[in-house]
């Protein structure tokens, strides 16, 4: 991994991965998507990490986009590789068994807010813009845009960001469901770091639990859900986390998770 493409730094469990592309408004290439896919597999893998963070360096942009310049060249086949690329590394974001919040610092269009949007939460500072522009360079959403938006904020909506590739403000995508919080730009990365504190002191096996049952459930019937739901409930029976946080509740004190 080249140690340019990504900024990786840990911190009480917190775990910060910065997309380090500013001259290029963090677009996504080919290198960039396999350095994300290699640092969430790590990410999974560590143990002392509880959450992560996903931002872009520089003032202007989280991801402004996939790299144009590098897509332009590329063959029918190319392209449908490229697309599946990108689709398997925010599919493991989305399905990582730790919270994954977005800080969406400026900028978050095409690839970026389809980026974006596989994290479990976005916090979103008030001067960003968020959209799905592909319309104008001729193209569709190829990271999974259409789908996660779809799920996000509803047909019209995702229609409507689609067809007309016009950007949004970061209060309209709150409105819309898109993005969970707007603050000042200045606050961003203080609120950012309050909630990512709060995850990482919360038990680490309940909050893998109601990931997995949030994304389960929303691939699968309410019936098959509810039953999923159930099955993750009673295995937390079996957790010290679980006697941990019922016997501090009451004694009244603060309980100390350690993910058993």
């Amino acid at each position: 991994m080249s140690p340019t493409i990504l900024q990786i730094d840990t911190c009480n469990g917190i775990r910060t991965v910065t997309i380090n592309r500013p001259d290029k408004l963090n677009a996504l290439n080919a290198a960039t998507l396999d350095a994300l896919d290699a640092a969430f597999a790590d990410a999974a893998a560590d143990h002392s990490v509880r959450v992560v963070v996903l931002t872009g360096a520089g003032p202007k942009a989280f991801v402004a986009g996939a790299d144009i310049a590098e897509m332009n060249r590329l063959s029918p086949v190319q392209g449908r590789d490229f697309s599946l690329r990108g689709t398997r590394m925010m599919r493991r974001v989305e399905k990582l068994n730790k919270p994954v919040i977005a800080m969406i610092n400026g900028f978050a269009l095409g690839g970026g807010l389809e980026l974006a949007m596989c994290c479990h939460l976005r916090i979103a500072a008030d001067s960003a813009k968020l959209g799905q522009p592909e319309i104008n360079l001729g193209l569709i959403p190829g990271f999974g845009g259409s789908q996660r938006l779809l799920r996000l904020c509803g047909r019209t909506a995702t229609l409507e960001l689609c067809l007309t590739g016009a950007p949004i403000s970061a209060e309209h995508a709150l409105q819309l469901g898109i993005v969970n919080r707007v603050v000042p730009a200045a606050e961003l990365e203080a609120e950012t770091t309050k909630l990512a504190t709060q995850l990482a002191n919360a038990a680490p096996l309940a909050l893998r639990g109601m990931i997995d049952c949030v994304n389960v459930g929303s691939e699968c019937g309410i019936e098959e859900g509810l039953e999923y739901e159930s099955a993750q409930f009673g295995l937390m029976f079996a957790t010290d986390d679980m006697r941990e946080g019922t016997g501090a509740f009451l004694e009244k004190r603060k309980p100390g998770f350690h993910g058993r």
